[in-house]
């Protein structure tokens, strides 16, 4: 099946040996993690498919068409379109760049079991503009999606994305000469002025049991001629997040993955309490979570996430709705939309508190 994992050979794999991060057969992660794993809360596949407390929207979510927004230029420069999960439309100086395209019904290797979205995209992926560049920040499928490489794959647009993950673009229909593939640090230039360099993040790859790390996983900075962007990809909390912040800022917008967390993959994901951590470490930039509020894919009530960092920062927190199309500079509170979908609620501040175990302000 073309969805499964195929390996690396000739010159890409020389130039994955060659990496810093290539350690014997596989990438490793070079910072070492901030938070450790709790092995002993560790949950079960039952526990996966049968505990489903307030892991699903109550209902459909709020969504807006964002195609009459694209048809205009973004006035201050920058302007952001998250489309559920990782996939955010980003216009920055001019640059219009894809990240992470998602729109399968499910992140899974199959059409028929696997998490499923909550809702469909709001818009069609033949919908989207013209673009400039797709990021793909690493090979798990709630981040690379087959159905939605294939569809891209028609159009003349380059591909930019992590060292080995260009293996299964080839595969998947992208002509070799629109791919490139980054090591950490690495710089792809784009017309129009806009420089895109590979990052670390502490993650891991794979697509089936037999490719663990057989590919690189990344996070990216896109700077413009005058905005800059940070994108997280999939990473736990490291070291990692400071050096970028002093090598690479500052930021007028940094994109930060909040949901699917567990204590017993905490050295892997964020959660947004450790969002938070290292936002603070970037250093600068209007927090923009990402990979929440699509795919049931942890035991966390579905908009706790939300719900944390509303609680915990509500100042420079960025919460648009799906496909709604924001330029970071004009946004000055948070409305939280999320509610209107929480089951057995009516959107209240104090229920929703009380219903994910925050504190409440009064």
């Amino acid at each position: 099946m073309p969805l499964f994992a195929r390996h690396a050979n000739g010159l890409r794999l020389e130039r994955m040996r060659a990496s810093a991060q290539y350690a014997g057969e596989s990438f490793v992660n070079t910072y070492p993690a901030s938070t450790p794993r709790v092995m002993d809360d560790r949950p079960s596949l039952a526990d996966f498919f049968f505990r489903n407390e307030g892991r699903v929207p109550g209902k459909a979510l709020p969504a807006l068409d964002p195609r009459a927004s694209w048809r205009k230029p973004a006035g201050t420069g920058l302007r952001a379109t998250w489309l559920g999960h990782s996939t955010v439309l980003l216009d920055i100086d001019g640059v219009r760049v894809l990240t992470d395209p998602v729109w399968g019904e499910r992140a899974s290797p199959f059409s028929f079991l696997g998490p499923k979205r909550f809702q469909p995209v709001p818009v069609a992926i033949e919908e989207l503009p013209p673009l400039d560049a797709v990021l793909v920040s690493h090979d798990h499928y709630d981040h690379l999606d087959y159905p939605s490489i294939r569809a891209l794959a028609r159009r003349n647009v380059p591909f930019i994305t992590s060292l080995g993950v260009g293996v299964h673009l080839e595969a998947w229909g992208v002509p070799p000469e629109r791919i490139t593939e980054l090591d950490w640090w690495e710089q792809a230039e784009l017309p129009g002025g806009l420089a895109i360099t590979a990052a670390p993040s502490h993650h891991f790859s794979g697509r089936n049991l037999k490719d663990r790390n057989a590919t690189l996983w990344s996070s990216f900075v896109l700077r413009g001629t005058r905005h800059a962007v940070y994108f997280s990809g999939d990473s736990g909390l490291s070291p990692h997040f400071a050096e970028i912040g002093q090598r690479l800022g500052p930021f007028d917008l940094v994109m930060l993955e909040v949901g699917a967390f567990h204590p017993s993959w905490g050295n892997v994901h964020l959660g947004p309490d450790n969002a938070l951590a290292a936002w603070r470490q970037l250093g600068s930039g209007r927090l923009l979570p990402v990979h929440w509020g699509t795919f049931n894919l942890a035991m966390h009530p579905w908009a706790e996430p939300a719900e944390v960092l509303l609680a915990k920062a509500p100042e420079g927190l960025l919460m648009p709705r799906l496909g709604e199309a924001i330029e970071p500079a004009h946004v000055e509170t948070v409305t939280p939309w999320w509610r209107e979908a929480m089951p057995g609620h009516r959107g209240q501040a104090r229920e929703a508190a009380e219903f994910l175990a925050l504190p409440v302000k009064d």
